[in-house]
């Protein structure tokens, strides 16, 4: 079976990570409805609470189409751990649906991407904040990282100004926490869904994006829980010691970058 679908694999530490690019150019309504307005509300919470929580840890369970060439989609899945220091910390402990493991690290110098099956790992020196490591990581080094929006503190302003239109859906109960459901659209053909937990901690539970624009209009879902706002964190976290024996490798980009600089110029 072909997993590969919305997901961009690294070389030999063979880490997945998505970016969930959710947002569009704003088509702003001249008199949103009651909904709209409600369901605006509840992601403008959302986003204004998660961006302003300094530290955080969640789990999040996940799974997501392949489409394959007969047209079949196949679901493959990861489970993954999320911890959040900012403005410079994050550690992501993943497990894919093969059993294959990875590690993700960034200590505001370095970001190091770790397979211990395979006892790999690929490091790039990056001095900044958790902002500037995602935004490096996908633009530059062509990973994407799942939901990595979420992880942003400009989330408010993204969802202020380009979410397309939202609706509220209803209120129900997911791992038995009450919830909001928040359907939206974008310009680029992506719809996605999300539900927010009510009260003092509005913190998304469950996310669906449908991709509509993609072959089979596959779809990426995923559960949050186990949310921790005062998780136990320290330097260590976030810096990677390679084990006895890692060999270390290069990302996809570094190294068609090298060779590219390593081939001889032809001349006129």
């Amino acid at each position: 079976m072909n997993r590969k679908s919305l997901y961009f694999a690294l070389p030999a530490a063979s880490l997945i990570i998505t970016i969930a690019a959710v947002f569009a150019a704003p088509e702003q309504s001249p008199s949103p409805s009651a909904s709209e307005q409600r369901a605006m509300t509840i992601l403008k919470n959302m986003s204004n609470y998660l961006a302003q929580a300094q530290h955080f840890s969640v789990t999040i369970h996940e799974g997501y189409d392949a489409v394959q060439e007969s047209g079949q989609k196949v679901e493959f899945g990861e489970i993954r751990k999320l911890t959040v220091s900012r403005p410079d910390g994050l550690r992501i402990e993943a497990e894919r649906s093969d059993g294959e493991k990875n590690l993700v690290f960034f200590n505001g110098k370095e970001l190091t991407v770790y397979t211990p099956d395979k006892n790999v790992y690929a490091t790039v020196s990056k001095v900044g904040t958790l902002d500037e490591v995602i935004h490096y990581a996908v633009e530059d080094l062509k990973i994407r990282v799942p939901l990595a929006m979420l992880l942003l503190s400009t989330l408010p302003s993204e969802v202020d100004t380009l979410v397309v239109s939202a609706d509220y859906v209803e209120k129900t109960t997911i791992t038995d926490v009450p919830c909001d459901h928040v359907a939206a659209r974008t310009a680029k053909g992506v719809d996605f869904q999300v539900w927010v937990a009510e009260g003092e901690e509005p913190l998304p539970r469950r996310i669906v994006i449908t991709y509509k624009d993609e072959a089979g209009q596959p779809q990426f879902r995923a559960d949050l829980s186990d949310w921790n706002l005062s998780p136990e964190v320290s330097d260590a976290l976030f810096t990677f010691t390679p084990p006895d024996g890692a060999e270390q490798i290069q990302f996809l980009t570094e190294a068609g970058k090298a060779t590219v600089e390593s081939t001889p110029s032809t001349g006129d």
